[in-house]
């Protein structure tokens, strides 16, 4: 695949959080008497309101935003199974240099504490939940990702892992490449088990080519 730069999402493609996910949202789930297997089923890939507005509709907006921010709380103070994916590091040191930017539905305090905590430096450019009015599915992200760049969209190449990331990566017209199990279900642009077989080399014209062993 040839593009001219990465928009990468962080949990579940970079950082694999599911242990600290799933923690926070069963504890939620139990709270709300939802059933925690539905809960995490939508969860992935959302910020914490958007997850609650779908799965409580009717809620008021402000009472998921309160308990979204003590969630995003619990999230930083809990490290704990926080690892990188496999490839993550080499994957993210072959792209020094060129351009690449985090899209993330985390915000940047979470960011950082997650990236940190797999050992994996933070991406020159960061979208994260404070630079967008919607989060995924909505394309944003992705749209604000690329022009932090100064490229269009189809110049992009996106990297996703869940459905509402794949969703948000194809409503702003830029292919995807799915990372990981949760992907694959989602018919990605294309799809790699680990970020291991990925190797990104660029040419002097300034395009990267992406190619998945």
């Amino acid at each position: 695949m040839t593009t001219r730069a990465l928009l990468l999402d962080m949990d579940g493609t970079l950082v694999n959080s599911d242990a600290v996910v799933e923690r926070c949202w069963r504890r939620w789930a139990r709270e709300h008497g939802l059933d925690p297997v539905e809960v995490l089923r939508i969860a992935h890939g959302r910020q914490g309101h958007t997850t609650m507005a779908v799965l409580l509709p009717g809620r008021p907006a402000d009472v998921n935003l309160a308990e979204n921010r003590r969630m995003l709380a619990e999230e930083r103070a809990d490290t704990e199974g926080v690892v990188p994916v496999p490839g993550a590091a080499a994957f993210l040191a072959a792209l020094a240099g060129l351009p690449h930017a985090l899209v993330t539905s985390a915000d940047e305090p979470l960011a950082e504490v997650r990236m940190a905590a797999a050992g994996l430096p933070l991406p020159p450019v960061l979208i994260t939940a404070e630079s967008v009015g919607a989060g995924k599915p909505d394309p944003e992200g992705f749209l604000k990702g690329a022009a932090a760049l100064g490229l269009s969209p189809a110049d992009c190449l996106a990297f996703e892992d869940s459905e509402a990331g794949i969703a948000a990566a194809k409503a702003a017209g830029i292919p995807v490449v799915g990372i990981g199990p949760r992907a694959a279900a989602h018919h990605p642009t294309a799809h790699a088990a680990t970020l291991e077989g990925v190797t990104v080399t660029a040419a002097g014209d300034g395009t990267l080519t992406v190619r998945i062993a």
